[in-house]
């Protein structure tokens, strides 16, 4: 099935998007990244935007040049936020279960999850751009949605766990002017939970480290996610954890037997159906859902 923004009412676009996932406890708020217009890119100009269910039941959304943010907010807030990136290879977006059955997820558990619907596809430059601007967002609008500006950080899958390791090590490195009203000068996540990230390590190697993976001593708490079988190897995720080590960053790994590539939020019947769980224990034992361990 595909749905284009040439053949039908803008609105009704984003109604479709957000009515992927009914069951999300409040109407959720849409704002574009950009209402100035993007930052010049490399991004080639592209038809109007696609979303499209693939053979497999995967809501994926392609041709994305107007980037926004969309904002699910729990019944009963705990303070925390987690901005959601969706992978599919800076290409496509995999946006249900990588993106709204996780802001359905974190909403259930107090956190208030803000999806990225970053530009694809273009350079991860863009990407990195959008997801800059995003959390400056999310910072000024900390007060207006019940959230903590210290307990704001970032999950994504894939392209989009990379997106999340990039803006963790590379956050406050802008390629574009910065403007107040909507951006902070650095818009480093708190925390951070990469799923599968994908992009780490040169593809069929097991290391090392691309040399932009540069970790830091004030680089922010991580929780990986990753299954041993992934055909993208789990050994980004391990060398990841070994620098966060090095430098006194707290890293939690989560690696499951079997799991692929891409399981997002999708039951296997698989011990790696319970990582969202292990993320949000993590999450507590972090004192990110109560704030207890926030500076």
């Amino acid at each position: 099935m595909l749905f284009c923004r040439t053949c039908l009412p803008y609105f009704f676009c984003i109604t479709i998007l957000l009515g992927v996932s009914s069951r999300l406890t409040a109407e959720p708020v849409v704002l574009d990244l950009w209402p100035d217009g993007v930052p010049a890119s490399g991004q080639k100009a592209e038809p109007s935007e696609e979303v499209r269910t693939n053979k497999n039941e995967i809501l994926r959304i392609t041709n994305v040049t107007q980037p926004q943010m969309t904002v699910y907010r729990p019944d009963d807030p705990n303070g925390a936020a987690v901005l959601v990136c969706p992978g599919g290879g800076y290409n496509i977006l995999a946006y249900e279960h990588e993106g709204t059955d996780v802001c359905e997820f974190l909403t259930q558990h107090g956190v208030t999850a803000i999806l990225l619907k970053y530009r694809v596809p273009s350079p991860r430059e863009c990407a990195l751009q959008d997801a800059q601007r995003a959390l400056g967002l999310i910072h000024h609008h900390a007060e207006e949605w019940g959230i903590d500006p210290r307990r704001i950080g970032m999950l994504g899958f894939s392209a989009g766990g990379h997106l999340t390791v990039m803006t963790c090590l590379h956050g406050s490195e802008r390629t574009y002017s910065m403007d107040e009203s909507f951006d902070v000068k650095d818009p480093t996540p708190s925390f951070a939970i990469p799923v599968y990230p994908a992009y780490l390590v040169e593809r069929g190697t097991e290391g090392p480290l691309l040399t932009d993976v540069i970790v830091k001593d004030s680089s922010p708490p991580l929780c990986l996610v990753h299954a041993a079988d992934d055909p993208w190897t789990a050994s980004g995720s391990f060398l990841l954890a070994i620098e966060c080590k090095k430098h006194g960053v707290p890293c939690e790994v989560h690696v499951f037997a079997k799991g692929g590539h891409g399981f997002g939020m999708k039951e296997k019947g698989l011990p790696v159906d319970t990582w969202p769980h292990r993320v949000i224990e993590w999450m507590d034992s972090m004192g990110y859902l109560t704030g207890s361990g926030s500076n």
